[in-house]
């Protein structure tokens, strides 16, 4: 019985001041919506992937399970080569872009396709003809670098990554969201920071549960009329 009283008051503390969770929590959804809508831009993300293709057993024209594992390995191998200064620098200077190594290597990911001989090669940027022409540049580059530092095998490319056509962040309806769900929770912080710092005795309730005294009586608030 204490429980249920003790979450009526909660209940009732909340209700009180639920003004303040409302108010905080709209300010916290416009600002979130003001930022997502007009001060961040828009990132676009475009894709390619490769295949490493590996020698086939001379005498049976297969590829052996030996072989394809060892295929998978050097992807992962690949991949860190597809990042390394000498593919991007390369890539920098065949585009004639401004970024240094250290900005375009943050917007490139590299990911092995699991259980598979597949690359694929991610890049980001605010220009979506930018991030396409990078995806599709760096395939050319890495191929000669590949031959050129581990002998590599036959790499061709799947797909050449295409213009994208919607940004991939930010996020705008779940920027909102998220800022909703703080908000509250700020607002809920307040308000019962608020009651806890407010040592008012208001009710005779207050006085029988703070003080330990029984009230003999109470005298109503009410405005006389003469």
């Amino acid at each position: 019985m204490e429980e249920t009283v003790d979450l009526r008051e909660y209940f009732g503390i909340v209700k009180k001041r639920f003004w303040i969770v409302a108010l905080i929590t709209i300010i916290a959804v416009v600002v979130s919506g003001v930022i997502s809508f007009f001060m961040l831009n828009p990132v676009y993300e475009a894709k390619s992937t490769l295949i490493v293709n590996t020698e086939k057993n001379e005498e049976t024209q297969m590829i052996t399970g030996d072989q394809f594992n060892v295929t998978q390995k050097l992807a992962v191998t690949y991949g860190e080569i597809i990042k390394s200064r000498s593919v991007l620098d390369d890539v920098i200077k065949n585009l004639k872009l401004d970024d240094e190594y250290g900005d375009l290597v943050k917007n490139v990911t590299v990911s092995p396709v699991k259980d598979t001989q597949i690359i694929s090669i991610s890049v980001q940027d605010t220009n979506k003809e930018k991030a396409r022409d990078i995806a599709n540049e760096i395939p050319k580059v890495f191929k000669k670098e590949a031959k050129r530092i581990t002998k590599a095998n036959d790499i061709q490319v799947i797909d050449k990554a295409i213009l994208p056509q919607n940004p991939i962040k930010p996020n705008k309806m779940m920027n909102m969201a998220i800022a909703a769900v703080l908000g509250a929770m700020i607002g809920l912080f307040v308000v019962f920071l608020i009651e806890y710092l407010d040592n008012k005795l208001k009710t005779p309730q207050d006085i029988e549960k703070h003080l330990g005294l029984s009230v003999l009586g109470v005298v109503p608030n009410e405005k006389l009329e003469r």
